[in-house]
């Protein structure tokens, strides 16, 4: 069997359309979503990535902040800022661009965003949220990947899910969304032993390690009919790859998804869709779910 390819540019761009709908409706009310960005340092890659996300924004109608700041950015120099936005009426949704340069402390910055105004659901308060199965703001990623599932109509229920992962902003979320669908979740990571024989058990196998010379999911370790998510990134051969080795892997599973084109689409739409709900919440007229 040859099984089917996710395609996640084709959902992105269902997200979209729904995302666009909703801000021109805020808008009718008077209301112009903003994202707030934050980039601190000059990373190439994450400068490239706030760009692509205001270029997002700016297709569905969603207006932007743009806050760019040198690489000796103090820790309450960047808090302070996080407060102004807080407290600016204007502002619906605050993205701060991790990594972080070593000197600041990642989780002291992203507790002061306002829960509100979480566009990547990474707040403590959020979080807990996610796990109590309340959240309306949550990371981007797993969202998306349930978005993906949705789509294509692909029962979760009663299903074997295998995670490769545990960060907080892939694994760990992702495992409270598949348990609110009613998943069996096993959170695998690199001190699982024998991760050969729990892939062949699973009937989904979402892998996010992102290191392929370290780790490739290959054809062996995945079973037949088997639903294969790849959430990695990193570069073979000059060329972005992902986790999986998807031109055999394809082959076995009833439906994959590519890299590029398959998850990566996802995460930037959901960023878009939070910053709709932001709005909402923060106006009190529901959410755009």
């Amino acid at each position: 069997m040859t099984g089917q390819k996710i395609d996640g540019i084709a959902v992105a761009n269902s997200v979209k359309d729904r995302v666009r709908a909703a801000v021109a409706e805020l808008k009718k009310e008077g209301i112009e979503p903003c994202l707030a960005t934050v980039l601190v340092g000059d990373d190439q890659a994450s400068a490239s990535y706030v760009t692509s996300k205001q270029k997002d924004c700016a297709e569905v109608g969603i207006a932007t902040k743009d806050h760019r700041l040198p690489q000796t950015f103090s820790q309450k120099e960047l808090e302070s800022l996080i407060d102004l936005l807080n407290n600016d009426n204007t502002v619906h949704g605050i993205l701060v661009q991790l990594p972080l340069p070593k000197q600041l402390d990642e989780f002291g910055v992203i507790t002061k965003i306002s829960p509100i105004k979480d566009v990547d659901g990474l707040t403590p308060y959020n979080m807990g949220l996610l796990a109590s199965g309340r959240a309306l703001l949550k990371p981007c990623t797993p969202s998306g990947i349930m978005e993906l599932f949705d789509f294509y109509k692909i029962d979760i229920s009663g299903k074997h899910v295998v995670i490769i992962n545990r960060s907080n902003l892939v694994g760990k979320p992702l495992y409270h969304l598949m348990l609110e669908k009613n998943a069996t979740v096993t959170t695998c990571h690199s001190k699982t032993r024998d991760l050969k024989s729990l892939c062949l058990g699973a009937d989904i196998v979402v892998s996010a390690v992102g290191n392929r010379s370290r780790f490739t999911l290959t054809q062996d370790m995945v079973k037949e009919g088997a639903v294969v998510i790849d959430v990695g990134t990193s570069r073979l051969d000059g060329k972005l790859a992902g986790d999986v080795d998807y031109d055999n892997v394809i082959k076995k599973a009833s439906y994959a998804t590519p890299v590029p084109g398959g998850v990566g689409p996802m995460t930037r739409a959901m960023l878009l869709k939070n910053t709709v709900t932001a709005t909402s919440i923060s106006k009190g007229i529901g959410t755009q779910r």
